[in-house]
C-alpha cells in the first residue's frame, strides 16, 4: 500500500521533529523508498561493500551486517529501537559516539532520524536492492473511476493518484496533442495542414492513425537516435589532445536505421558490442561494431601505449555499465565501489571482454591528419545506400535486357533507353565511390588483463583476470572457453540466464523519461545505492517485463506509452498540484519543458521551410562564429561551413566537435559526449536567448520565414501575424498577442524607414537567396516580427 507522497516528502526533506511527529503512527516506513536512501547517502560510505575503507568491521548494506552480533549487541534489534546501537548512535550528542561523525561532512536531519527509528520499531524489514530484485508482473490496481484508463499504464497511475487524494488532469486539446506527438516522435513541429487534418478527423481511431503515421516516418529514427548517441558518446572527433576528426558517421546512420526499422533491442545490442563476432556478420553489423571505437582517443606523438590501453579499457567499462546496466562501475577502476556490490575485480574482468579489440594499428598509424587514421577502418555503404544501389542495379539489368531484345528496330526508343541507362549507371557509380570510411571492430588475440591497484597502469603485480560479469549479477556459462564480447551482449539482454530484466528496467525507465519528462526512477544512469527508488515501482516492473516479453520491441513500447491517458493529459500546473508534486513524479499532468538543442534548431528551420530532410550521410557543418577553433592545434585548423543545402539539415547530422561543441548545441545543453549522458540538463540562460536572437541560423530562418509571411500570410498585418504565430506555435494568437506583435511591426517599420542600411544588413544574412520582388523595408520589419515569434518560449517548448 502506498503511503501518502506528501508524508514521505515531509520526513525526507528534513522538517523539524515536532512537525514530523504529527505524522500518524500508522505511517508505514518502506525500506526501499525511505530507509535505503538514508543508509546509502549517510552511512554506507564507511560501512558498506568497500572492505578497505570499512570502519569498525560493520556493514549496513546487508541484512546480515545490520543484525550481526557485534559483541553482545547489534546495530539493529528489530522492533526494539531502545536496544539498537544504530538508534543510540544517531541520537547521541557526544561527538565521540555520534553517527555520522561530525567531521565526516554528513549529518542526519530530524526527519531522517525519525524514519530510521520508526523503521526499527516496525520490525526493520529488509529487502534486496530494488534494481537487482527480478521484476514481476503485478496485478492491475483498482481505482474508483472506470472511464479514464485507456491501457494498463493508466490503471497504475490513477490508482496512485487516488491514494494521494489527487485528480488526473483533463485530456489536452487536439492541437496540443498533435504538437506533443510530433515533437516527441519526430522532433519536428506539425504543419498547420497536419493540425487541421487531425483536429477535423472524426474517426475514433484518429489518434491511433496519427501515432502510426509518425512512427513510420524517417524522422522518428532521427529523433530517437539523438538520445542513443548521447548514451554511447558518439562524436565526430577523437576528444583528447588535438581533437582531430575521425571516421564514424556511418555508425550514426546505422542507429537511425535501427530505430526506423524497429530492430529488436537485443539484436541492436549484439551488433554493437560484437558485430564482428557474429557468424557471417553483415555490413550493418560491421558498421554497428564501431560502437567499440566511439571512445575518446589520443594521437599525440608521445602517447604511452600501455597507459592509453588502460584508459580505453576503463572508458569502455564505464560506458557499457551505464548504458545497459545503469551501474556506475567507473568507481571500481581504483577501488571497490563505496555504495554498490561492485569490485575492482568486477571492473577489470569486464575490461577483459574488450581486450581482443585491435588497437595496435591505431597506435602505429595515428597522426595529426584530418581525419586522423584510426584503423581498423573499412569503406562501407549504409543500409539505405545499399538498398538504393541494388534498386539501380536491378533497373540497369532490366534496361540492358530491353536494349538487347526489344529495340533493334526502334532507334528512337533505343536512344531514350540508353540515356536513361547512362544516368542510372552514373548514379550507381556515385554511390559506390561515396562509400564512407568508418571505424570497425576487429578481434585479435586478447591482451592480458590485470587488476590495476588504484588504477595504476604501471603496476604489473596485479592478478590476471579473464572476462567475467559482475559477481553479484551472476556468471556466464561458457564452460572452459574464454568468454567473448558476444557472450556479454547476449547476457545483457537474456532475461533467463542473464540480466535482461535489469536491462529492461533501465530502458523502460529511459523511455518513460523521453515521453513524460522525468524517469520513474529519476537517476537514469545509476540504479545503484546513489540512485533513486522508483516512485511507481510496480509500474516500472510491468514496463520492464513488457519490453522484454515483446521481443525487445521499442516501437511497441512507444505506442504503449503515448496511447495512455496519462500521456494525453494537459500540462497545466495548478498551484495546489505544484505544491504537492512540483516535479510531476505522480503524473497528475503531463510535463512541459524546453526542447533539446537539436530540436530547437530543427523546429526553427522547419517553420521557415529551410529544413532539408535528406537522410543519412556525412556530418554537416552549419554556420559557426569565425575563430571559434583558434585554440585547436595538431593540426591548426579553420572551420569551413557548408555552403550548399547541407547547411539546413537536421541537428542529428551536425558535426560533433568534442572540445569545441557547436555554440547552438552548447547553449542548449547538448553534451560534449565524452561520457555517457542519460539525461541532459535543461538550463535557461541569457546566452541561449542571445543565440536564438542572433545566430545566423536563426536570423536567416527568421528572414526566410518573413518572406513566407509576406507571400502566404494574407494582405493585412493582422492576418499575417495570425499566419506566422500559428505556423510557429500551432495555435492562433489571442488579441493581446496580436496587439504586441503588430506594435512591434510598426516600430520596426519606423526604424528601418529611417535606416535602410540596417534593413539591408539584416535581410542579407545567410546563404539562402532572398526574394527579389519583396520590399526591403517590409521584409526587414517582418523579419523582426519573425525573430520575436521564433524566440517565444512556446515555440521551443514541448507542452
Amino acid at each position: 500500500m502506498h503511503q501518502p507522497f506528501a508524508m514521505t516528502l515531509l520526513v525526507m526533506l528534513g522538517f523539524p521533529l515536532a512537525v514530523v511527529a504529527e505524522v500518524p503512527d500508522s505511517f508505514e516506513v518502506d525500506f526501499q523508498r525511505d530507509v535505503r536512501p538514508i543508509l546509502s547517502n549517510k552511512c554506507i560510505f564507511c560501512h558498506g561493500p568497500d572492505a578497505e575503507e570499512r570502519q569498525a568491521d560493520l556493514r549496513l548494506d546487508t541484512a546480515d551486517g545490520l543484525k550481526a552480533d557485534l559483541g553482545g549487541y547489534r546495530a539493529v534489534e528489530p522492533g526494539k529501537p531502545e536496544l539498537s546501537a544504530l538508534v543510540e548512535r544517531i541520537l547521541s550528542t557526544d561527538a565521540e559516539e555520534q553517527m555520522p561523525p561530525p567531521d565526516s561532512g554528513k549529518s542526519l536531519s530530524a526527519g531522517e532520524i525519525e524514519i530510521l527509528k520508526r523503521w526499527v520499531a516496525q520490525g526493520a524489514q529488509w529487502s534486496g536492492h530494488w534494481a537487482y530484485v527480478p521484476p514481476k508482473r503485478v496485478a492491475l490496481p483498482t481505482h474508483e473511476r472506470n472511464d479514464w484508463a485507456l491501457n494498463w499504464i493508466d490503471d497504475f497511475v490513477l490508482a496512485r493518484l487516488e491514494a494521494e487524494g489527487l485528480e488526473a488532469s483533463p485530456e489536452a486539446d487536439r492541437v496540443t496533442l498533435i504538437r506533443r506527438l510530433s515533437l516527441d516522435l519526430t522532433g519536428l513541429p506539425p504543419k498547420p495542414s497536419e493540425v487541421d487534418r487531425f483536429v477535423s478527423d472524426e474517426d475514433p481511431a484518429a489518434y491511433e492513425k496519427l501515432v502510426d503515421r509518425l512512427l513510420v516516418s524517417d524522422r522518428y529514427g532521427e529523433r530517437m537516435a539523438v538520445y542513443w548517441l548521447d548514451l554511447v558518446r558518439f562524436a565526430d572527433t577523437v576528444g583528447y589532445h588535438g581533437d582531430q576528426d575521425h571516421n564514424i558517421s556511418p555508425y550514426r546512420d546505422y542507429v537511425i536505421d535501427a530505430f526506423n526499422d524497429n530492430k529488436p533491442f537485443d539484436e541492436f545490442t549484439r551488433e554493437q558490442l560484437a558485430g564482428d563476432l557474429l557468424a557471417g556478420h553483415s555490413t550493418d553489423a560491421k558498421i554497428a561494431s564501431g560502437y567499440n571505437r566511439l571512445l575518446q582517443t589520443s594521437h599525440e606523438g608521445g602517447v604511452q601505449q600501455k597507459e592509453y590501453l588502460a584508459i580505453y579499457a576503463a572508458d569502455r567499462v564505464r560506458n557499457v555499465s551505464e548504458v545497459w546496466l545503469g551501474a556506475t562501475m567507473g568507481c571500481c577502476q581504483c577501488h571497490d565501489h563505496k555504495y554498490d556490490p561492485l569490485t575492482s575485480r568486477d571492473f577489470y574482468s569486464m575490461a577483459a571482454f574488450f581486450a581482443d579489440l585491435d588497437e595496435a594499428q591505431h597506435f602505429k598509424d595515428g597522426s595529426n591528419e584530418l581525419p586522423t587514421k584510426r584503423a581498423p577502418e573499412e569503406n562501407l555503404l549504409t543500409k539505405r545506400e545499399r538498398q538504393e544501389l541494388r534498386g539501380l542495379e536491378q533497373q540497369i539489368a532490366q534496361l540492358d535486357d530491353n536494349l538487347i531484345t526489344h529495340t533493334k528496330d526502334d532507334p528512337e526508343t533505343r536512344k531514350i533507353l540508353e540515356q536513361k541507362l547512362a544516368k542510372l549507371k552514373t548514379r550507381a557509380e556515385e554511390i559506390r565511390k561515396n562509400a564512407r570510411k568508418t571505424m570497425v571492430s576487429v578481434a585479435i588475440e586478447p591482451r592480458t588483463t590485470r587488476i590495476l591497484s588504484r588504477g595504476n597502469w604501471l603496476d604489473d603485480t596485479g592478478e590476471i583476470v579473464l572476462p567475467a560479469v559482475p559477481k553479484h549479477l551472476g556468471q556466464l556459462e561458457v564452460g572452459d572457453r574464454r568468454a567473448t564480447r558476444l557472450d556479454l551482449a547476449n547476457w545483457l539482454t537474456d532475461a533467463e540466464q542473464g540480466v535482461g530484466q535489469l536491462t529492461g528496467r533501465v530502458f523502460a525507465n529511459r523511455l518513460w523519461y523521453l515521453f513524460f519528462g522525468v524517469g520513474i526512477s529519476k537517476v537514469l544512469d545509476d540504479f545503484g545505492g546513489q540512485g533513486e527508488t522508483p516512485v511507481h515501482p510496480e509500474l516500472l516492473d510491468n514496463l520492464a517485463l513488457e519490453l522484454v516479453q515483446s521481443g525487445w520491441d521499442i516501437k511497441h513500447m512507444v505506442k504503449l506509452l503515448v496511447h495512455s491517458r496519462a500521456y494525453r493529459q494537459q500540462s497545466l500546473e495548478p498551484d495546489a498540484l505544484v505544491e504537492r508534486d512540483p516535479y510531476n513524479r505522480l503524473v497528475a499532468r503531463q510535463s512541459r519543458y524546453r526542447m533539446p538543442a537539436e530540436m530547437v534548431r530543427d523546429a526553427t528551420l522547419s517553420i521557415s521551410r529551410l529544413l532539408v530532410l535528406d537522410y543519412g550521410g556525412a556530418s554537416v557543418k552549419p554556420y559557426q562564429p569565425a575563430g571559434y577553433y583558434r585554440h585547436l592545434n595538431f593540426p591548426v585548423r579553420t572551420y569551413e561551413m557548408h555552403r550548399d543545402t547541407r547547411q539546413w539539415r537536421r541537428g542529428v547530422y551536425v558535426h560533433w566537435q568534442r572540445q569545441f561543441l557547436h555554440p547552438i548545441l552548447k547553449a542548449f545543453d547538448a553534451p560534449r559526449r565524452e561520457e555517457c549522458t542519460a539525461e541532459r540538463a535543461r538550463s535557461n540562460t541569457p546566452l541561449a536567448a542571445l543565440i536564438l536572437m542572433n545566430d545566423p541560423t536563426f536570423v536567416e530562418s527568421a528572414r526566410v520565414f518573413a518572406e513566407r509571411i509576406l507571400l502566404e500570410g494574407g494582405e493585412s498585418d493582422v492576418a499575417r501575424v495570425q499566419f506566422a504565430f500559428r505556423e510557429a506555435t500551432s495555435r492562433m494568437p489571442d488579441q493581446l498577442e496580436i496587439e504586441l506583435l503588430t506594435g512591434l511591426l510598426d516600430s520596426n517599420r519606423g526604424r528601418y524607414q529611417k535606416d535602410a542600411d540596417s534593413a539591408a544588413a539584416i535581410v542579407e544574412i545567410g546563404l539562402k537567396p532572398g526574394h527579389p520582388e519583396l520590399d526591403l523595408i517590409e521584409l526587414a520589419a517582418w523579419t523582426g516580427v519573425a525573430r520575436a515569434i521564433l524566440n517565444l518560449s512556446e515555440t521551443i517548448t514541448r507542452n
